[in-house]
């Protein structure tokens, strides 16, 4: 058997039959089509070494590159072929099987597509403020235009707080972003500080509806041009301002702070000076609610090169919710509450990819295809993430131990969830 054509069909039986249903479609680069014609996603083989592309050698990253420099293509729903994807993880344990795919796959010819110069490429000591903030500028440089074309119109770019999965995404970011402020029990005339602070959204709300006077730090700049012009037309830049400003340089005393979205890329060794930072930016009493992503993971070692590392979160490192909590708290901040929104998050992921696609052309003018097909792929693989719970997503509120103890929940509820 050395026709690719031939090899590739027998790769690609052997893969469905492993993976059960539902069944992707494979096509290959002649248009021949194996599998059923009413797949709900399809491969697209674009040479006969497509399939070596992809497969070899084994990694998320490697896959990754096959799709956005061309290898292949996938048409149809992207999350569906993902989670036909995330099936095959079982034949790592199928050793035998395995080795015999791995075989057939070196007889098909060698094509290196690869542009590896896409790859952010990080410079100097991990976690200095000067690499942090060329990281962020590296995430967002893609422009304001490009993130319209998949968020919701208030620009939240974290996890909504869903009651109802059919319920639309603009919905389910209100109810997180007010979830957030009556968490805090914000109250007119206090100081709010947000990390972190994207497009604005939450510190706009926040000044609107419970008249607090709010400062947003980012280290983007296109964010803070953006979130400056959005509190001028909700009428409050009088109460609400926008820095450009890393976490570690912020001044002043808070009585309410929130990080959403942002500590992820704090880094594990950081996470003391972190909190500790927080804590010494709190009024006596105050209150702080940090909203990110973590793993189950809990001996993570060396980080290897992945996908979204080496494409979107660069220097992005998670770590377990204990491990979190446990640094709060030997900061010398409490515990009040803790929630989980994993399957929200990967409801809005899914509505992400959704947006994304259907405004394609959009987005390929305000970026690239490169780009485009970098953070649908991203967006679909962290979907199944979050669906498979292999990562979650927390909010953990934490008070100044001085702080006097609220009876009753009903403030840790969003208002249409009592």
């Amino acid at each position: 058997m050395s026709d690719p054509l031939t090899i590739s069909e027998s790769i690609y039986r052997q893969l469905a039959a492993a993976a059960g249903e539902p069944v992707v479609a494979m096509r290959a680069w002649n248009g021949e089509l194996w599998g059923p014609g009413n797949a709900p996603a399809t491969i697209v083989l674009n040479h006969p070494g497509a399939l070596r592309s992809l497969l070899l050698p084994a990694s998320d990253l490697t896959a990754g590159e096959a799709y956005i420099y061309d290898d292949i293509d996938i048409e149809g729903n992207i999350v569906e072929a993902l989670r036909f994807a995330a099936r095959l993880e079982t034949m790592r344990t199928r050793r035998f099987a395995a080795l015999r795919l791995f075989r057939r796959l070196r007889k098909l010819p060698a094509e290196n597509r690869r542009d590896t110069s896409a790859r952010l490429a990080s410079k100097g000591r991990l976690h200095t403020k000067k690499r942090d903030k060329a990281s962020v500028t590296a995430h967002y440089n893609t422009g304001n235009t490009f993130f319209r074309q998949f968020l919701d119109p208030a620009m939240v770019y974290s996890s909504a707080a869903f009651l109802d999965p059919a319920e639309p995404l603009e919905k389910a970011q209100q109810r997180k972003i007010d979830l957030i402020c009556r968490k805090l029990q914000l109250t007119p005339g206090q100081r709010f500080l947000d990390i972190g602070c994207g497009w604005g959204a939450l510190a706009i709300h926040a000044a609107q509806h419970y008249g607090v006077k709010a400062l947003g730090v980012t280290l983007s700049r296109p964010q803070v041009e953006l979130a400056r012009e959005e509190a001028a037309s909700a009428g409050v830049a009088d109460r609400v301002s926008f820095e450009l400003l890393d976490y570690r340089d912020i001044g002043g005393r808070f009585d309410a702070i929130a990080s959403v979205g942002m500590f992820e890329h704090v880094g594990r060794k950081q996470l003391s000076r972190y909190f500790g930072g927080v804590r010494d930016l709190l009024e006596p009493g105050g209150t702080f609610l940090n909203h990110g992503i973590v793993t189950r993971n809990r001996r993570p070692g060396r980080v290897k090169p992945t996908f979204v590392n080496t494409y979107v979160f660069p220097d992005g490192e998670l770590t377990t919710v204990d491990a979190v909590i446990g640094e709060a708290e030997q900061a010398g901040l409490e515990l009040r509450d803790a929630e989980s929104l994993r399957t929200s998050y990967a409801l809005t992921l899914q509505h992400w990819v959704d947006n994304l696609e259907t405004n394609r052309e959009a987005a390929l003018k305000a970026a690239d295809e490169t780009t485009y097909r970098i953070w649908r792929l991203y967006m679909a693989g962290s979907a199944i993430a979050f669906e498979s719970a292999a990562i979650s997503i927390y909010q953990l509120l934490l008070h100044k131990t001085d702080r006097p103890w609220t009876y009753g929940r009903r403030h840790l509820l969003a208002a249409d969830d009592q």
